[in-house]
Formats: C-alpha cells, structure tokens, sequence
C-alpha cells in the first residue's frame, strides 16, 4: 500500500516563501501523474499544481507564484510556493492526478499571515 508523506509547511508573512515535499513508501511516484491539493476550513479540496510526462498545468489562482517539480531518483514531488498569500492558507496534500492513490496523507499545514 502506498503512504504519502507531506512536509515543509509552516507559518509565513504574506509574501513569504515555502517548499513543500510529498515522499511515498510503497511505491515509485514516478509511475503516476503528481498533484499537489489543497483544504482550507470550510471548503473543498481543490487541485493547485500537477506534473505529468513533460508538462505541468496550475489553477489559476496560484499561477505564476507556484512550482510543481519532482526528483525521480528521490522519489519526491515538491511545490515551491513564493509570494504566498493569506488566501493560500489550508493543508496541502498530495496524490496522484486524477487522486488515484487510496491512503491520503496528513498533509502539511501552510498558514500565511497579513
């Protein structure tokens, strides 16, 4: 069974930076298409970045401030995210994209300050 771990979030002025690791057990990431999500209180989860064969896409509302990339050889997705926003905060999973992967992590906790 695959298990996710996500980590690097933290409490961040706005306009800081962060950069988030997803890591698995259980198997190589690298036979999926990778999504960073997001959960705020309240709302749904909503995919932010993903990284496939040659190709990233984001959301529109984190275009242009956030990086999806993975390290194959590290078994590892990161999200570099810069110039965050108090809008940005929530808990950041990762899974597979479309989220194929039964076992969802804890996520990683990513709080932006005004």
């Amino acid at each position: 069974q695959v298990q996710l771990v996500e980590s690097g979030g933290g409490l961040v002025q706005a306009g800081g930076s962060l950069r988030l690791s997803c890591g698995a057990s259980g198997s190589m990431l690298s036979i999926y298409s990778m999504g960073w999500y997001r959960q705020a209180p309240g709302k749904s989860r909503e995919l932010v970045a993903d990284i496939a064969e040659g190709s990233t896409n984001y959301a529109e509302s984190v275009k242009g401030r956030f990086t999806i990339s993975r390290d194959n050889a590290k078994n590892t997705v990161y999200l570099q995210m810069n110039s965050l926003k108090p809008e940005d905060t929530a808990n950041y999973y990762c899974n597979s994209r479309p989220p194929t992967i039964r076992s969802w992590g804890q996520g990683t906790q990513v709080t932006v300050s005004s």
